[in-house]
């Protein structure tokens, strides 16, 4: 049996009843499979801890990050608990976590699950995952940035070779491992810049066509951004592995969601050659917190997201059988469309879904 030490950041607003879902999930799918043991261990973190204490990070919850074989998040932020410059606290926590362990990829897979009625028209086959650009981008100047007595404020972009070269040799890394895009089953990368009109862009697409020369197996496209949107709607079917700089990447993971019903199922991982975070690509939904509605399944597919990162870092089989439960039992969940959270149109409170998810996992053990 394999054992493994997460550290576990509930958050803020609805973060904690999410992670508790997800957590219980994990520990009750392992205990059953037997092949992989977790150690969860709790860190309080978060815009709550800022309000408190002026702190949102403290070192000793970092250097438990670091020390863990994952870290597992649920929502951080608050819209009120902000710097003097606006800034919401939560950057101290992602961005400190993404930046100093070099998480340099985030990756946010999107399908469509059977069951769930789609928001396109078309409702064409949907099954992609965006690699976004994590440590450089336009947000390496979020605290860099010049303003001028209020008249003039500035941000630079700040997109390097080695960083663009590294997340795109991860993007074509997990092409060659998928079964291609659906209209065709072509394996496929495609890079969305901006290169027509910004010399930064048009650095970013030099870098990803050096890569795809190295990988003769996986075809390679350009899309510029606001295509992208357009294509995200009209043919999402013609996308694989879509690779973007940091900010337009944050944009079109989020559209990406939007169209399979919602960031309520988007998961997401924040992932380094040594460190990997993982947690739902929504925010801490603070109107509804304690209420009990909040939707658990993208934090439940975060969950597997981290042990199919653990099996592929540590070649463990059985830490990727058990990811293979879960996403499949989330699944048996949507696709039964009888116990879902009002943000997908049903009436089932949160503790409720995470149950039917359990009892899915069962019957697939």
């Amino acid at each position: 049996m394999t054992e493994y030490r997460i550290a576990v950041l509930p958050g803020d607003g609805i973060g904690p009843e999410i992670t508790e879902v997800a957590t219980r999930v994990l520990r009750h799918v392992t205990t059953r499979h037997g092949g992989v043991a977790l150690h969860l261990t709790a860190h309080d973190a978060g815009a709550g801890r800022w309000q408190r204490e002026g702190v949102a990070l403290t070192d000793e919850t970092y250097d438990g990050c670091v020390r863990a074989d994952a870290i597992l998040m649920g929502a951080i932020g608050l819209p009120e608990a902000r710097h003097p410059d606006g800034r919401e606290v939560n950057g101290d926590v992602i961005f400190r976590l993404r930046f100093d362990l070099d998480l340099y990829a985030g990756i946010r897979p999107v399908r469509a699950w059977p069951g769930l009625a789609s928001p396109l028209a078309a409702a064409p086959p949907v099954d992609y995952v965006v690699v976004r650009e994590n440590v450089e981008g336009l947000y390496a100047s979020r605290t860099g940035g010049c303003n001028v007595r209020e008249e003039v404020a500035t941000d630079t972009i700040v997109i390097t070779a080695t960083g663009t070269r590294k997340v795109t040799e991860q993007a074509f890394r997990l092409a060659a491992k998928r079964g291609g895009r659906p209209r065709d089953g072509r394996s496929m990368v495609t890079c969305v810049d901006k290169a027509n009109v910004l010399s930064s862009y048009a650095f970013f697409r030099r870098v990803f066509d050096q890569v795809a020369a190295g990988h003769p197996g996986v075809a390679s496209d350009h899309v510029y951004v606001d295509a992208m949107t357009a294509y995200q709607v009209q043919q999402p079917d013609m996308f694989d592995v879509v690779v973007a700089e940091n900010m337009f990447g944050d944009i079109i993971s989020d559209l990406a969601a939007a169209t399979v019903g919602g960031l309520g199922l988007a998961a997401s991982a924040d992932v380094g050659d040594r460190h990997g975070l993982f947690q739902p690509a929504h925010g801490s939904a603070p109107t509804i917190a304690g209420k009990g509605v909040a939707n658990p399944v993208a934090t439940v597919l975060s969950a597997a997201m981290m042990l199919d990162w653990l099996a592929d870092r540590h070649g463990d089989p059985a830490a990727a059988e058990a990811a293979g439960v879960i996403e499949g039992a989330v699944g048996d969940v949507l696709a039964a469309a009888r116990v879902l959270t009002p943000d997908l149109g049903g009436a089932a409170g949160t503790d409720e879904v995470g149950e039917a998810i359990i009892a899915a996992a069962d019957r697939r053990l």
